[in-house]
């Protein structure tokens, strides 16, 4: 149950909303529909947009009567938690939305989604992905039909099932045979792999998406105009990309070095956090959209490195969101659980937290970006140069 007092200090957000009265039905309905077809929220009732309590009558049927017309109008019908709460001696109404398993959820006969504090209609794009979400079998997790378990490199499996045991107590023993570890994984179906399977353990992942790959762009001052000092494109299975495209950065940005007093080792430090880059990059190999024939990509400029990935924010998501504390929301779930047990993620949706504080910004830096950034088809997340 959520702490009315405290939500009414915090105000409206992608998950809080408030409405003077019950008369504003449009308003009220357009709110349930867009969290329940986003990741659910409160909404508060007899509040001012500065949540600031009002107040309303109560009646003896005014929950009955409420409950009614969200049913009636609503498809598929939404039975919300609806109470009444006592706010310096005013009466206000809550009502506790679901994110709602089936979607679309539609109210007079119009979808909504929850975008920051407001309630965005839906159009006909949206409503067909919201569709294939209440039944939603996520890419990474689909057979790969051209592949079968020969596709696969034992010796790959078996070094990630050390890596994971060692990193995180993963129990399944590094000699396991090859299918039973994946399946174990689940990263097999029916017996045969997975498209995740294939983009982390194949011999040769590119045969079948040639998509899969990182390109690595080192550009001489601070446009995409200047002169590309160093250039490489990196394959092979998603490991192997993350390791060798941290090569190349590591290869063209600076290493600073001193000696201290007192001190008989030199002292040394990269020009950027390593933590960072580490993080950065691991979240756009696994949570980018396999569909999409673009690439990853790592830029390097003089002043900042950027990492793009093809893909989009999750729904009602927007760049403040991951600036502060979210859940986590992976696009490619096997693949991010498989890059958890070897620790380049947490899964926890702290990524972009972690590096904001590795980088020494605040919270609400400029410095950090991730977001929606070219015809809201790409994610970048870009690190400044201290």
């Amino acid at each position: 149950m959520n702490n009315i007092t405290d939500l009414l200090k915090t105000g409206e957000s992608e998950k809080t909303e408030f409405k003077p009265s019950l008369s504003q039905q449009d308003n009220i309905m357009a709110t349930i529909s867009a969290f329940s077809n986003t990741n659910g929220g409160v909404l508060i009732i007899g509040v001012s947009d500065r949540g600031e309590p009002l107040g309303m009558d109560i009646g003896k049927n005014t929950i009955e009567n409420l409950a009614n017309q969200i049913k009636q109008n609503t498809d598929p019908a939404i039975y919300p938690s609806i109470r009444i709460e006592e706010i310096e001696d005013k009466h206000i109404v809550v009502i506790e939305i679901k994110e709602s398993a089936q979607k679309p959820v539609l109210a007079f006969g119009k979808v909504y989604m929850r975008v920051g504090r407001s309630n965005q209609k839906v159009g006909y794009a949206q409503i067909k992905d919201l569709v294939q979400q209440s039944s939603k079998i996520y890419w990474d997790e689909k057979i790969c039909e051209e592949a079968n378990i020969a596709d696969l490199d034992e010796e790959k499996v078996n070094w990630f099932l050390k890596e994971a045991k060692h990193r995180r107590g993963l129990d399944i023993d590094e000699n396991t045979q090859v299918e039973e570890a994946l399946l174990r994984l689940k990263l097999l179906k029916d017996g045969e792999p997975t498209n995740g399977a294939v983009l982390l353990f194949a011999k040769h992942p590119q045969r079948f998406f040639l998509q899969s790959e990182v390109k690595c762009i080192r550009f001489k001052g601070a446009n995409v105009t200047g002169e590309m000092i160093d250039l490489r494109t990196v394959d092979g299975d998603v490991f192997n990309q993350l390791t060798e495209t941290e090569k190349f950065i590591f290869n063209n940005i600076a290493l600073s070095a001193w000696i201290e007093e007192g001190k008989l080792q030199r002292q040394e430090r990269w020009e950027y956090p390593l933590d960072a880059i580490r993080e950065a990059l691991a979240n756009a190999i696994s949570h980018r959209d396999y569909e999409s024939s673009s690439k990853v990509q790592v830029r390097i400029f003089d002043d900042r490195m950027e990492f793009w990935n093809p893909g989009k924010l999750p729904d009602g998501w927007t760049t403040e969101t991951l600036k502060h504390v979210h859940e986590s929301v992976p696009a490619n779930p096997a693949i991010a659980k498989q890059f958890f047990w070897v620790k380049y993620i947490e899964e926890v949706g702290t990524g972009t937290n972690k590096i904001i504080e590795k980088l020494g910004y605040p919270l609400n830096s400029r410095n950090f970006i991730w977001g929606d950034v070219v015809l809201s088809a790409y994610r970048t997340s870009r690190i400044n140069r201290p």
